[in-house]
């Protein structure tokens, strides 16, 4: 998750890390991978929290990956739901779906994980309902409850959700030990190490946040993974994308994993004993509009903006000329190559800058111009070209001389804070998919929104209940095709939304693009690893 769901960048990395790193071989690792040597990978991404009620984006994510058991998870290679701490999950009726724990799952302090434990990992979530957490993909869940110790029973909103079990593999999924985790607040990072609450097939041996994690191989996890073949993995993290690059280029590490620029890929595509891997992609870069602290005077103002920017925006020039190509543009927030995926936007704004049309809007809703936009964007979380990106979008919108932008930046732990907080109008953010499905492109954006019961993430006050921004037939567009077994129907319902989203505009996509990671000859599984669950795994890897 999240950017956003989820992201990328972070800290600077000490140089008692560095000594650490040294200590360790520093990718000059002589072993038979297959047999538990290490390795070293180099990351720009940011933990925001280990605790998983806490944080919804890729950096936390890749940690939660390793040391969490989930109910279901994906081999490598598939994007179908596999048991893991379960036995089995099925329906029993249209509106209950139950798991089977398998027998004698302990965590790595020693405690026991029973359903109990797992009931208490959901219930949690939606009982902090942390800004930065996962509650919104919690929605299509009533209840639950362990009705036994093996037993987990799921009460869902809806009757036959098409996307429940994937939801179980998210973000949300991941089951921590409730006599170590609070259930009424977020677990420091430094406290969950300590508390050792971890069944994945990695524990944490040594933590430094966003400087460096070390992981050892699990020998009591049970899970769909399987055994690692690497015993043990340190992550380092990087402030700045040239670092990760120097040190994957000069092989002091053994992968690079998000971000490096377009540039440095090219470069390092041209050096030897360096081998670049693309995978499936699905992350998605976009705009997001705070509808309520936007610029206009009355919702049809602030949709007649939203309308100009979308006619002003030449994507094709931003994927050219800022990422070389290796982004595409995208019309929809379900991008090309997903399941029922269309290009909404496209259709209604065309694909070149039409300042004519732009104004049009503008004029018909009695909009000044120029439009002050306040415009926000991330520099280290969506990585280090967000700069250029943005400065790209600041120079169309002004292009037409119908827009002022004032262009801002914050790094993100500050960043993942304030847009919560309704402290920018307009700004950006990306999403990394929780699970391979168009719903998991829309749900997490359109569902209803209410602080109070959590909904969509972006805190974009679209469809919130208490406003002027509610939609009821979004709502209930949304809920067709959850719950639509009929592949034929459930895709022309998404076309619909996809037709309302580019009408109504609280999102303007830009681009999407794939997954890359770069690692030194001799390291093995980064393809199985890159693969459409979009989950990077390090049990996949070896060297």
């Amino acid at each position: 998750m999240t950017i956003f769901r989820r992201g990328t960048a972070l800290a600077a990395v000490s140089a008692l890390a560095g000594v650490a790193l040294a200590a360790c071989g520093a990718g000059n690792n002589s072993g038979d991978g297959d047999s538990g040597a290490g390795l070293i990978v180099g990351t720009t991404d940011k933990v925001v929290s280990i605790d998983p009620a806490g944080s919804y984006d890729n950096g936390s994510l890749n940690v939660q990956t390793q040391v969490y058991q989930y109910l279901l998870n994906f081999p490598a290679g598939s994007t179908d739901p596999t048991p893991d701490a379960a036995s089995a999950c099925d329906f029993d009726t249209p509106t209950t779906y139950v798991c089977t724990m398998k027998p004698g799952l302990t965590f790595a302090n020693g405690n026991e994980l029973t359903a109990s434990d797992v009931a208490f990992s959901f219930n949690r979530i939606v009982a902090i309902n942390d800004p930065s957490g996962p509650s919104s993909l919690l929605g299509a869940m009533k209840s639950v409850e362990a009705t036994d110790d093996s037993t987990v029973t799921f009460t869902l909103n809806a009757p036959n959700d098409q996307t429940f079990p994937q939801i179980l593999v998210t973000s949300a999924g991941p089951i921590v030990d409730e006599e170590t985790y609070p259930a009424d607040k977020v677990l420091d990072d430094d406290a969950a190490v300590k508390a050792a609450g971890f069944s994945g097939p990695y524990t944490i041996a040594k933590y430094s946040k966003n400087q460096l994690a070390e992981f050892k191989a699990n020998p009591d996890y049970q899970g769909t993974y399987g055994k690692p073949k690497t015993a043990s993995v340190t992550m380092k993290y990087y402030a700045k994308p040239e670092n990760l690059k120097l040190d994957i280029k000069n092989k002091d590490i053994d992968v690079a994993y998000r971000s490096l620029t377009p540039t440095d890929i090219a470069d390092l595509e041209k050096t030897d004993g360096i081998n670049v891997v693309t995978g499936d992609g699905g992350e998605l870069r976009y705009i997001t509009f705070n509808l309520e602290t936007m610029p206009g005077d009355s919702p049809e103002q602030k949709l007649a903006i939203r309308k100009a920017m979308a006619s002003s925006i030449d994507r094709a020039d931003i994927a050219t000329q800022v990422y070389k190509d290796t982004f595409t543009p995208a019309y929809s927030m379900v991008p090309d190559g997903q399941t029922g995926a269309t290009e909404a936007f496209k259709d209604a704004y065309g694909d070149a800058p039409d300042a004519t049309k732009a104004k049009q809007f503008l004029d018909e809703a009695g909009v000044s111009t120029p439009v002050d936009i306040k415009l926000q964007y991330n520099p280290d979380h969506y990585g280090s070209s967000s700069g250029e990106e943005y400065a790209a979008v600041k120079r169309q919108l002004e292009a037409t001389k119908l827009f002022t932008v004032d262009l801002q930046s914050t790094e993100w732990v500050t960043y993942s804070e304030e847009y919560n907080a309704d402290a920018y109008p307009v700004f950006q953010l990306g999403w990394f998919p929780d699970f391979p499905d168009a719903d998991n492109y829309l749900s997490p954006f359109l569902s209803p929104y209410d602080k109070e019961k959590s909904g969509n993430f972006t805190n974009s006050h679209y469809n919130d209940l208490d406003s002027d921004f509610a939609d009821p037939e979004m709502t209930k567009l949304l809920e067709s095709e959850r719950t639509d077994a009929d592949k034929a129907s459930r895709e022309a319902t998404l076309g619909a939304i996809q037709e309302r989203l580019a009408d109504q505009v609280p999102y303007l996509p830009l681009l999407t693009g794939s997954q890359v990671a770069i690692g030194v000859d001799g390291v093995k599984g980064l393809d199985e690893t890159l693969d459409p669950s979009f989950k990077f795994r390090f049990t996949s890897l070896s060297k």
